[in-house]
């Protein structure tokens, strides 16, 4: 028989720790919509990569998958559409760790390390994504309070 388990739901009534959440929105929002805008800053060496990682309609996919950084990045920060920008975020998070980080591929030991440490970033990123779909349902502090669900 499996013990069941009391939830409570999420409070954030502890000194600071609505600013610590908002902080940690921001630098986790700010440094994906940033990683998004590099995207298209970058637009043909990061098509060109996502090429040689095999990824369909290069050019189409490295302008989506910024899209979603920025927006989603952007969503997360102000607290708009949590569930969506969180979900989002976590979805691409781990495709993106799988296609175009696959470290276990590599031969060589620098390019493995370096896929690797991408690999790993993305899904400590999803993680993080994973945890804010968590808690998307309930009112976030300092946020402007729109969304789905």
């Amino acid at each position: 028989m499996l013990a069941e388990f009391a939830t409570t739901p999420l409070q954030f009534d502890a000194p600071f720790s609505g600013e610590l959440f908002l902080l940690g929105r921001i630098l986790f929002g700010a440094t994906l919509a940033f990683m998004g805008l590099n995207h298209f800053m970058d637009l043909e060496t990061m098509a060109g990569y996502a090429e040689f990682k095999g990824l369909p309609a290069p050019k189409f996919s490295v302008i989506a998958s910024g899209a979603v950084l920025v927006l989603g990045g952007v969503a997360v920060v102000a607290g708009a559409f949590p569930v969506v920008a969180a979900g989002a975020l976590a979805f691409f998070l781990l495709v993106s760790a799988v296609t175009m980080h696959d470290f276990w591929s590599m031969d060589d030991p620098e390019e493995k390390q370096n896929e690797m440490t991408s690999f790993l970033k993305n899904v400590y990123g999803a993680g993080a994504a994973l945890a804010l779909l968590a808690v998307g349902g309930t009112a976030w502090p300092y946020a402007v309070g729109v969304g789905l669900f």
